[in-house]
């Protein structure tokens, strides 16, 4: 997975919930646009999840994304 990448999902329109995956297996749930901030160097990025916490992430950790289709989204995260 790439930074573009990233960049072409949050970007998407209309936008499309997805799922970042990570290295260690753990996995992030943004359901939408402003529920993930990039650094501006562009490494790091900080995923606010449905409880209003939130996580940062190295983005160099993740392996995948996966656009959910709404179904499959967790309310846990």
């Amino acid at each position: 997975m790439t930074v573009e990448q990233l960049v072409q999902v949050q970007r998407a329109q209309p936008f499309r919930a997805y799922r970042i995956h990570l290295a260690d297996g753990r996995h992030l749930d943004v359901g939408h646009p402003d529920f993930l901030a990039r650094s501006p160097s562009g490494r790091t990025a900080i995923v606010y999840k449905v409880d209003e916490t939130f996580e940062i992430i190295d983005l160099l950790l993740v392996s995948s994304l996966e656009i959910l289709d709404g179904k499959e989204r967790s309310q846990k995260q």
